[in-house]
């Protein structure tokens, strides 16, 4: 037997293996098969009993909110019924409140009814008054053209000749009555007036402590030597085109000894200039490349410097939060005079003035130090831009978004147009304080003639002057009537005139004082 199983070929071997194998998986699957159908019978038995069961629960459920639906309705419905009882029985109490209003307005038509009938007689007795008036003016003005012809028989006059002679001297007597209350009312306004302002003005000057000193532009460069002027000619000129093409100005060279001259409208140029032709003179080395880096650096030093100026101003104002390119324009003023007086010095002391004025008569102390500074900015750039100094003020300040109440401070310090603050007419103060006081500026000659004269020829203008004369440096103008063409009244509104006519047609710092004089002399030679 062992024998014959050895002798069994591989091939058959493997034949019965997979027929073992085949007979297994399907002796699996009827198992399989045979499994599934039974779990699949008793998971219907169990599907069913699940439905029996939900079904059952959801008759529960429905039996319960079908319940609770009707006790809700029946509280809704109970509800609902007492509101309407509530409705009816406020309605019942509105139809009687009417009633009674319209029981009351019945009563208040008979009241009307009887006011009328009491107004209709008292109208009838008024039109009988009115009647009795009409009649009696009618026989008052029969009795006055009575009177009036009795009286022109018996003055000889008349009616208008006697109603003008009667004006005329109601007139004269007016005119003299107002001329002494006025007199008397403005003197005591002037006297109450300048010593309030006096005080005020001297509180504030008391307390502001500014330097007095003028400068002037620096228009002059001083040389060690005449050797100095050549080496700065250059040769053919070059060096001295190269220095005026790199500035700006006109450098003047004539004959006054180890000095040139600067000549240029714009301070700032003229002051770079300065300082160029000083490096160079120190330095040696002169020649156009050499003059064309000096003028660049010190460019950038000047600006530096008019930058750190505006900002040393506006420290010493108590200023923090200004635009930094109005700082920087500000700053520029430190090169540029008026009259001989600095600008920047002057703006910074309008500024302290106008913040001292302002804190005294309780405006706004900011906004006028804030104008006193900036009022005259447009003077640093009047030489590049057309226009006055005081609209190049205005648009720069609105450019760099500056308060309506500082622009209009800028924009009316000169008059230009009405002031609409307290603190716009504080900077116009502050302004004329400053510009006026002594020692502040130097005007020239030749304005300060013209100004004289066209005081004169203002006064001498009016009827009835006999003389005039400007005394006082300008600060007062006399003039001399003819009594005999000009009363006392009249010499008062021609003072009046004139210094009204001094404000609108001339500019001047600080105030002109108008006297009329008027006076009366009779000669008689004893023999």
């Amino acid at each position: 037997m062992n024998f014959m199983l050895l002798n069994v070929s591989p091939a058959i071997v493997s034949i019965i293996a997979v027929a073992v194998f085949v007979l297994g998986i399907a002796a699996g699957l009827v198992a399989f098969k045979i499994y599934s159908s039974k779990k699949l019978q008793k998971n219907k038995s169990n599907a069913i009993k699940i439905i029996e069961d939900a079904y059952a629960e959801a008759k529960t459920i429905k039996k319960e909110a079908m319940f609770d639906i009707k006790e809700q309705s029946q509280i809704e419905k109970d509800k609902v019924e007492q509101e309407v009882k509530e409705r009816r029985n406020e309605v019942l109490k509105q139809e009687e409140r009417l009633n009674q209003r319209e029981e009351y307005i019945e009563k208040k038509e008979q009241a009307v009814d009887k006011k009328s009938d009491q107004l209709d007689e008292e109208k009838k007795q008024i039109q009988e008054m009115r009647a009795l008036v009409e009649k009696l003016k009618d026989d008052e003005e029969k009795a006055k053209e009575q009177i009036l012809e009795e009286l022109e028989k018996a003055s000889k006059l008349s009616k208008q000749e006697a109603k003008d002679m009667l004006i005329a001297n109601m007139r004269n007597d007016a005119q003299k009555e107002a001329a002494v209350i006025v007199k008397k009312i403005e003197d005591d306004a002037k006297e109450e007036g300048e010593n309030k302002a006096r005080w005020i003005i001297g509180q504030a000057l008391q307390r502001c402590a500014t330097e007095t000193v003028s400068e002037m532009t620096v228009s002059s460069v001083a040389l060690p030597n005449d050797e100095m002027k050549g080496r700065i000619i250059g040769r053919e000129g070059r060096n001295i085109r190269a220095i005026e093409a790199a500035t700006g100005v006109e450098l003047i060279v004539d004959d006054t000894p180890e000095t040139i001259t600067i000549s240029g409208f714009d301070p700032i140029r003229r002051e770079v200039a300065r300082l160029s032709l000083e490096k160079l003179i120190s330095d040696g080395r002169i020649h156009p490349t050499r003059i064309e880096e000096i003028v660049e650096k010190i460019q950038k030093d000047v600006e530096k410097t008019c930058k750190q100026a505006g900002e040393e101003a506006c420290n010493e104002v108590g200023i923090f939060n200004l635009n930094p390119e109005l700082v920087r324009t500000l700053g520029r003023l430190k090169f540029r005079t008026s009259y001989g007086q600095n600008v920047l010095k002057h703006s910074i002391e309008t500024s302290i003035i106008a913040g001292l004025l302002a804190s005294e008569m309780g405006a706004n102390v900011k906004i006028a130090k804030r104008g006193g500074l900036l009022h005259d900015i447009g003077k640093a750039l009047d030489h590049e831009l057309e226009g006055t100094h005081v609209q190049i003020g205005v648009e720069l300040a609105k450019k760099c978004g500056e308060n309506d109440a500082v622009v209009h401070c800028i924009e009316a310090h000169h008059f230009n147009v009405e002031f609409k603050s307290i603190e716009a007419v504080i900077v116009q103060v502050a302004d004329a304080i400053s510009s006026s006081r002594p020692g502040a500026r130097r005007d020239s000659f030749e304005n300060y003639i013209k100004r004289l004269q066209q005081l004169e020829e203002i006064a001498n203008g009016f009827k009835g002057v006999d003389k005039s004369y400007a005394v006082q440096a300008g600060r007062e103008v006399r003039i001399i009537v003819k009594p005999d063409q000009i009363s006392d009244s009249e010499a008062m509104f021609m003072a009046k005139e004139i210094a009204a006519k001094i404000e609108n047609e001339m500019q001047y710092p600080g105030q002109i004082k108008v006297n009329v004089i008027r006076e009366s002399r009779y000669t008689e030679t004893a023999k």
